[in-house]
């Protein structure tokens, strides 16, 4: 990595070879990446244009290459998995042969109950090594897993189950926290019981903290498995199946389910291993995610598997587990490479631990680069992040800032450090990864000038990996995402690219608000917000104003060190610093602090909540994934108040 440090040469003739011809390009990797039942002789069909297909005439098994070739490979007893769990006092390594092995008499255990090629499976669990065995079985046997983030409401739980209609659904008698058990089975009973669709059966893991009642229909996977001594054979499948689905984190009414086929997401994610985040087989990832989210499926689970790299799944929270040191602690115990998290998780470290004293406790030496996504990384984030890494380890070590989205399963934007190390510029996911073809357009759809703030779009058709469909039913899939205009994937993002070819973004559209006319980005007033020292965390919501249609509200978190600051001075000074930065036209007079931002447990501030609760909605629309609903209740007094 250093010796090409700040030089474009690798990325840009990887650029111009997918400009030429995208098609050969991918299909040269294919045939280099992947093992193949059918070698694929066709990149793209695009017969069903602007729906396009990958690898149409190939056939594989994604479990075969996450796990088989590597033991066939001599690499059998390479750590596959790392479970590092301080809520429960575990750590446990699962070598690929091992894992192997479980994943094997799993899949034959599921087939010998009924489940085969095209039946699908839903997954609730946490954090627990059988997460990732039960999506790797249900691969490894042709049938379509869709994982529900363990602890989702039963009604949400239900809904995906009716959408699915699964052949067998795989859960727990409970999830560990650091000061609660989260009691699944209740909840699943209750889910099962409002579903209209039922699965033909169930398996439970029973988990020694808290064991829980069995039903008629219930199977347990311990005994499960100890009653299948022999494993399976993986089924070939058409790279145009698919290996999973995965809903959209708050979705409401009738769901939207993302397909991920199994051909284009394996070349994708194998290619994405060493190209954007430099790692190699032997090498280890520490993902500081869940399996229900899109993150979890592809850096924790297919991503660090098909590239032969050890993953550390981790059950835990980045605080209080025991504290604000867990992450770097794991670092430090498994000698990881690259740990990913989201900017949240580094926000909320912060604010515990301002000044990295937990950090420097710990051995960072084997620490190559740190990758935050999810969610927009203000510079204030990135920056502290990046001098607390420098201070524990005499190393300017990357802090790289990627976008994407669970429609894409793979960045959009990123610094690719196997490629290329460019110069960081805070706010900026860098240049988009090689396969999208990024544009900023306005609402006619013409594009925007350099620097300008607009709609990003990508291109199609988009690369291998990338969302196949709405799950049963592809028109929602094109009005939903590729009607808005012609030949266009719509990311739903606002943003802009500079001179230079760096990609901005700023926040999701409904995040732009309008102020007397002037259309302006909350994403940039928080990160003006957030530039303040006593500022770890802010969201900024547009209220109605019967004047100026819409009004800009912050809301500031601030750190323990800040605590004893006046106030009004502080407030003051954050407006000062909103009208240098921005200007009067931004109009920010009303600042809150407050303890706490509502979230999800991915870490998503709920800005559309918080700003239907301030403008007095009657019943505001609260996801089932909100991870402590007290803190919005706390909230709504607040927000209420003009």
């Amino acid at each position: 990595m250093d010796d090409q440090q700040f030089s474009n040469q690798a990325y840009d003739d990887v650029i111009d070879r997918v400009a030429a011809d995208a098609e050969a390009f991918w299909l040269e990797q294919a045939r280099m990446l992947i093992d193949w039942v059918e070698e694929p002789t066709r990149a793209l069909d695009s017969s069903r244009a602007p729906i396009h297909r990958w690898f149409p005439d190939g056939e594989l098994n994604v479990c075969s290459n996450a796990l088989d070739r590597h033991v066939a490979a001599g690499r059998g007893d390479q750590p596959a998995i790392v479970y590092d769990s301080p809520v429960t006092d575990t750590v446990r390594t699962i070598t690929y042969s091992q894992l192997l092995d479980e994943v094997s008499r799993f899949a034959r255990a599921l087939s010998d109950r009924g489940v085969s090629k095209g039946d699908r499976v839903v997954i609730y669990l946490p954090m627990i090594p059988e997460a990732a065995v039960a999506m790797l079985a249900c691969a490894r046997i042709g049938a379509i897993h869709s994982v529900v983030f363990g602890g989702f409401a039963p009604a949400e739980l239900a809904v995906r189950i009716d959408d699915m209609q699964p052949k067998a659904v795989i859960s727990t008698s409970c999830g560990v926290e650091a000061n609660r058990i989260l009691d699944y089975k209740p909840m699943l009973d209750e889910a099962l019981g409002l579903a209209e669709s039922a699965p033909d059966f169930t398996v439970i893991v029973q988990r020694e903290q808290h064991r829980c009642g069995m039903g008629e229909d219930d199977v347990d996977y311990t005994e499960l498995l100890a009653s299948t001594p022999t494993g399976i054979d993986p089924v070939p499948v058409r790279a145009t199946d698919e290996l999973y689905v995965l809903y959209t984190s708050g979705t409401t009414g009738r769901p939207k389910g993302i397909v991920r086929d199994s051909g284009g997401y394996a070349v994708a994610l194998a290619w994405s291993l060493p190209n954007i985040f430099g790692l190699r087989p032997g090498d280890t990832m520490f993902t500081a995610s869940d399996v229900g989210w899109v993150v979890g499926h592809s850096y924790i689970v297919y991503g660090p598997l098909l590239a032969g790299v050890t993953s550390v799944l981790f059950e835990g929270k980045p605080i209080g587990t025991p504290d604000a040191g867990t992450f770097f602690r794991i670092v430090d115990d498994h000698n990881v490479n690259v740990h990913f998290t989201a900017p949240t998780a580094m926000r909320v470290v912060r604010k515990e631990d301002p000044e990295g004293e937990l950090i420097r406790k710990y051995d960072l030496s084997s620490l190559r680069a740190s990758f935050l996504a999810g969610e927009r990384l203000d510079p204030d984030t990135y920056e502290w992040t990046t001098r607390v890494l420098r201070e524990a380890t005499g190393r300017d070590i990357p802090v790289v800032d990627n976008w994407w989205q669970t429609e894409t399963g793979w960045p959009i934007a990123a610094n690719p450090l196997g490629l290329t190390r460019f110069p960081i510029k805070p706010g900026s996911p860098t240049k988009p990864v090689p396969g999208y073809r990024v544009e900023v357009v306005d609402a006619s759809g013409a594009p925007m000038p350099v620097g300008q703030e607009g709609l990003i779009v990508i291109r199609l058709p988009l690369p291998p990996g990338t969302m196949a469909t709405v799950w049963g039913d592809d028109s929602r899939f094109v009005s939903s995402y590729l009607s808005a205009f012609d030949g266009c994937y719509l990311t739903g993002d606002s943003g802009y690219i500079d001179e230079d070819g760096y990609l901005f973004v700023m926040g999701r559209t409904d995040d732009v608000i309008n102020v007397a006319g002037h259309r302006l980005s909350t994403g940039v007033m928080e990160a003006v917000i957030s530039s303040h020292p006593a500022v770890t965390e802010t969201a900024v919501i547009g209220v109605h104003d019967e004047t100026k249609g819409q009004i800009p509200r912050a809301l500031v978190v601030i750190g323990t060190s800040a605590e004893a600051v006046d106030a009004d001075t502080l407030k003051a000074e954050l407006i000062a610093l909103v009208r240098k930065e921005i200007g009067p036209v931004a109009a920010l007079r009303r600042i809150d602090i407050i303890p706490a931002l509502p979230k999800t447990r991915s870490g998503k501030i709920l800005r559309k909540t918080m700003r239907e609760i301030a403008d007095g909605v009657e019943n505001p629309a609260v996801p089932s994934t909100i991870e402590d609903p007290a803190v919005l209740d706390d909230l709504h007094s607040v927000l209420r108040s003009s």
